[in-house]
């Protein structure tokens, strides 16, 4: 399928694998990129020399174009835009917007600039900047999310820009693929879909809550670092909403020193990425210290499938997706029922 986001960035399929923290690594990210879509490198919870690595297994796994998702408040946003520029990576995608001085130099260097948004005034400003193309997700996505449903926003966004827009939030198959495009969009961004498949390196008992959980079991939380966050419930997300400030601080200081020890970070670069979320928003201290840790909240689970001490990010559609298929199987499955759904509306338009 040709689209403008193929085009711009050399893949087959219209289809993005979001970057996850923990969970986009090198096997999901080059199994997506082999099955024809884009893979996206998530790289915010690596230290710089993981992050070089990491880039380099991708690279020796695939000759598929990817990408590398950034964090733009991030302290050493600047070395890892060199690292991304030095490797030869084809695409940058950003989780905030990036500034005007990093698009510029991702594009000297003949990187694809796509930052993702989640508000059409976010998207006019990347599109002023220069940014290549745009990932728009509407509030049924995990994660950090908005309020407004994709199917308001997306086209909000096309009406807005004039550069390819990504649609994510809500997507899992063919029939949405499709509908996306019908909006305008170049393509479909999906990451609890890639999450759930076999090439996904989340643990297997963590991946059975996911797929047990029905659309009811998806909520959107505050507690975890004053922001809205979409993540299936559990006991753990409901203590959190229940702690008091004290009991919340402590946890949040126990987390941080998880985080530091971890990632290599100093305490004085996780306060100032904390700040930078708290910058325009009413967080406490503690959801500040939470904001700057919640990648080991996610790790807990992600990785050490502790699920009674960690988070499960989860867009709505963890409540309807029920196997887990290999990134190929994925991708031919989702192309095959966008052929089949493209083929009845010209039936539907040919019997007129």
């Amino acid at each position: 399928m040709d689209t403008a986001l193929t085009r711009l960035v050399g893949v087959r399929h219209p289809i993005v694998q979001t970057g996850m923290g923990w969970v986009a690594g090198p096997r999901l990210v080059s199994a997506t990129a082999n099955a024809g879509a884009l893979g996206i490198l998530a790289s915010a919870t690596m230290t710089l020399d993981q992050l070089r690595d990491a880039v380099r297994e991708v690279g020796s796994r695939t000759d598929a174009p990817f990408g590398v998702n950034l964090r733009a408040d991030a302290g050493d946003a600047g070395d890892r835009v060199r690292i991304i520029i030095d490797e030869g990576v084809r695409v940058a995608s950003f989780a905030l917007a990036p500034s005007r001085r990093l698009i510029a130099e991702l594009k000297d260097a003949g990187v694809v600039v796509i930052p993702s948004v989640g508000a059409r005034r976010h998207a006019e400003k990347v599109a002023a900047w220069g940014a290549d193309a745009v990932i728009v997700q509407g509030g049924e996505g995990g994660g950090h999310t908005g309020e407004v449903a994709t199917t308001v926003l997306l086209p909000q966004v096309v009406d807005a820009v004039g550069i390819p827009v990504v649609a994510a939030g809500g997507f899992h198959d063919g029939r949405g693929l499709v509908a996306a495009l019908a909006f305008g969009a170049a393509g479909v961004a999906m990451g609890t879909r890639f999450l759930l498949t076999s090439d996904s390196t989340v643990p297997d008992a963590v991946k059975a809550r996911y797929l047990a959980a029905t659309v009811r079991d998806v909520t959107v939380t505050t507690a975890v670092d004053g922001l809205p966050h979409r993540m299936l419930r559990t006991d753990f997300v409901n203590s959190l909403e229940k702690s008091g400030g004290t009991r919340a601080l402590a946890h949040a200081v126990r987390r941080a020193a998880g985080l530091r020890k971890t990632s290599g970070l100093s305490w004085r670069a996780m306060i100032r990425d904390g700040l930078a979320m708290k910058h325009g928003r009413n967080l406490s201290w503690s959801q500040v210290l939470l904001a700057a840790n919640t990648p080991m909240l996610l790790r807990s689970a992600m990785v050490d499938g502790r699920t009674d001490l960690g988070v499960m990010s989860a867009g709505q559609v963890a409540g309807v997706l029920d196997d887990l298929p290999s990134c190929a199987e994925l991708v031919d499955r989702v192309m095959a029922e966008a052929a089949a759904t493209l083929k009845c509306l010209e039936l539907l338009r040919a019997a007129r």
